[in-house]
């Protein structure tokens, strides 16, 4: 079952040295036309937010991790030397 996509277009007007910008990037990355970039660029940069977003929500997780596993530390060091020098 195929999807319909009804194709909204959209045009819109860019700075000269935008629109140089994507005349460059289309022939860097052989893309067919102008709307490819865009939507190539598109793409990048969500993924890109998501990788970013991805990184934040470890990075985050790590610390909570890293707060409790140092506060465990701190409890287990006061016992470690209990009941070593009866042997």
């Amino acid at each position: 079952c195929m999807k319909n996509h009804a194709s909204a277009k959209s045009s819109f007007t860019l700075a000269p040295a935008e629109h140089a910008q994507v005349k460059r990037l289309r022939r860097l990355l052989k893309a067919r036309s102008n709307a490819e970039v865009i939507r190539r660029s598109l793409k990048m940069l969500e993924e890109s937010l998501s990788r970013e977003q991805l990184r934040r929500q470890f990075h985050e997780a790590a610390a909570r991790v890293r707060s409790s596993t140092l506060e465990e530390l701190r409890e287990l060091d006061g016992v470690v030397g209990d009941g070593l020098d009866d042997a």
